[in-house]
């Protein structure tokens, strides 16, 4: 039987590979806890709403929208444009700034409306993963580390920022923080996405830093790492952990639910670093994930102060 889709109440009608669900069904397979059961009800609907949001524009950047082009449809592409990834971030751009001043297109903005509305929530957050990912599609390789940190600020560092206005709980130390743990999170997750983000042909790893190490290019398609690459992973993960206990102070600056939030944060990013010094910092045969039990007591370190 050939399913055409379901009619709603306000007439409009859902295709049948339902881009929002799609979207937001991916909040299981993160390296994070989106929006855990502990959260009281409205923070996990804000926080839900905010990483449909993020997980849009990142799935825009990196071509894994759902087939079908549902959601070029909804940001009103034209068909022949919905595989042209800066169209598509350009209509979501106009279809963010319809949040804060009229009625989105997207269901996963219509969603993040009166997230924005009821927390207040400013722009700039959201346009910064808009300008991350539009920088993806015309950079590839980073020269310094500090031109890898301006693109964290712009790629991972508004979501911290994001989850401590849902949260009704930024100051400016807790932003500094808070950018500390992202950055590293980041950062982290370029570790463990050595192999796959080659395939899409980025580099993340400094050319200052490869040059160092003695690490070219093809020595990151090789089935396993070499001294020099894991010299320089090790390295690099060095980095992270030390802008991680840079930001782990956020942790104790809250309370409550809170906390355990964020100390998730801190401790999947200790965890998956201990992951990769498991794994002898060998990172190409695959990303290197850590189990249950290493979590766990990565997050009671990080909640009693530690580490």
């Amino acid at each position: 039987m050939t399913r055409t889709g379901t009619t709603h109440a306000d007439g409009t009608v859902r295709a049948p590979l339902d881009p929002e669900r799609a979207t937001l069904d991916k909040a299981a397979a993160e390296n994070f806890p989106v929006a855990p059961f502990f959260l009281p009800r409205a923070w996990r609907a804000d926080l839900m709403a905010v990483y449909g949001y993020a997980r849009l524009v990142d799935d825009i950047g990196d071509g894994d929208l759902a087939p079908g082009g549902g959601d070029a449809a909804l940001l009103g592409v034209a068909p022949d444009r919905a595989d042209d990834r800066t169209a598509l971030l350009d209509a979501l751009e106009a279809d963010l700034r319809r949040v804060f001043d009229a009625v989105p297109r997207h269901p996963l903005l219509r969603r993040l409306q009166p997230t924005v509305r009821r927390c207040g929530l400013p722009p700039d957050p959201f346009l910064g993963l808009v300008a991350a990912n539009r920088q993806d599609q015309v950079v590839s390789r980073y020269q310094t580390y500090d031109d890898l940190l301006a693109y964290c600020e712009l790629s991972a560092n508004p979501v911290g920022r994001l989850v401590l206005g849902v949260t009704g709980t930024s100051t400016p130390e807790r932003v500094r923080r808070s950018d500390a743990v992202c950055t590293a999170l980041q950062i982290v997750e370029h570790l463990q996405d050595v192999a796959e983000d080659l395939g899409r042909d980025r580099v993340y790893l400094p050319a200052e830093d490869m040059k160092r190490f003695h690490v070219e290019e093809a020595d990151l398609a090789a089935p396993h790492a070499g001294a020099s690459v894991r010299a320089l992973i090790a390295f690099q993960a060095q980095r992270a952990r030390e802008l991680l206990d840079e930001g782990a102070p956020l942790v104790d600056s809250v309370r409550g639910r809170l906390k355990l939030l964020l100390a998730g944060f801190v401790a999947g990013g200790r965890a998956a670093l201990g992951a990769i010094a498991a794994a002898e910092y060998d990172v190409l045969p695959g990303p290197p994930t850590p189990g249950k039990v290493r979590l766990l007591r990565e997050a009671g370190t990080t909640l009693r102060g530690e580490g």
